[in-house]
């Protein structure tokens, strides 16, 4: 079992953004429509802004304000599938014989965020980019948590999913619309999260999804299922 405190969090996704907005769609959740809208990261540089996929803006748009405090704050990244539309675009030039933009590439691997994170603020802290299952929020919680009990005062937690080209949509079913996650973790004992072996029934959002459904609702206790892996929350609000 772990436990830690949720110290804030912060969460986007086309047409919601504000706390209110999130409490409104918890109490209906739908599949929003997504016509590529671009989160606000207006606090950084023009020419910065350019280097920025949508992925990563979404990403940024949600960390920077948790991280404002904190000049030297560990990160933990997690996306299960990261940068497809750079990915398919590289892939398209190798389909038509074209040169590869090294640009390109070195901005499609998928620590490329945690890097531009990093220069952006000037922040060399421990940093890791993390491409989970459907899962992946628990299993980048456990980086998190670590780096808590190895010392860190706070660590931010950030997932984030892009709609995927329509090419991919047969294989990816598991991203509704774009959004976007980010917790700032602290250690303490207000959640506790612990991994059992147990089959269940798939979620129908993701495990990010339904956990700012928690947060913007006052729910106190949720689960998660994959495979066999079944992952209790719990907030003891005492």
């Amino acid at each position: 079992m772990t436990h830690f405190n949720i110290d804030t969090w912060r969460a986007w996704a086309p047409g919601l953004d504000s706390p209110d907005d999130w409490r409104t769609w918890q109490h209906a959740p739908v599949r929003l429509v997504d016509n590529g809208e671009q989160p606000d990261v207006s606090f950084l540089p023009a020419m910065q802004r350019r280097r920025l996929s949508r992925l990563a803006r979404m990403a940024f748009h949600v960390a920077w304000p948790l991280a404002e405090q904190h000049p030297h704050l560990p990160m933990v990244f997690v996306s299960r599938h990261g940068e497809t539309p750079r990915t398919l675009a590289i892939l398209s030039d190798l389909a038509r014989n074209e040169p590869l933009s090294p640009t390109q590439f070195s901005l499609s691997v998928h620590n490329a965020i945690i890097g531009l994170w990093s220069i952006q603020r000037g922040d060399t802290s421990e940093m890791t980019a993390l491409a989970g299952e459907a899962d992946g929020l628990e299993q980048g919680l456990l980086e998190a948590i670590t780096l808590l009990g190895e010392g860190a005062p706070a660590v931010l937690l950030v997932v984030a999913e892009e709609t995927p080209p329509a090419l991919y949509a047969p294989f990816i079913d598991d991203v509704p619309f774009s959004y976007a996650l980010a917790l700032l973790l602290t250690p303490g004992t207000d959640w506790k999260v612990q991994l059992q072996t147990g089959s269940g029934p798939r979620s129908e959002w993701p495990h990010a999804l339904n956990l700012v459904r928690a947060l913007s609702g006052g729910q106190t206790s949720l689960q998660h299922h994959w495979k066999n892996r079944q992952w209790n929350w719990s907030l003891d609000k005492a």
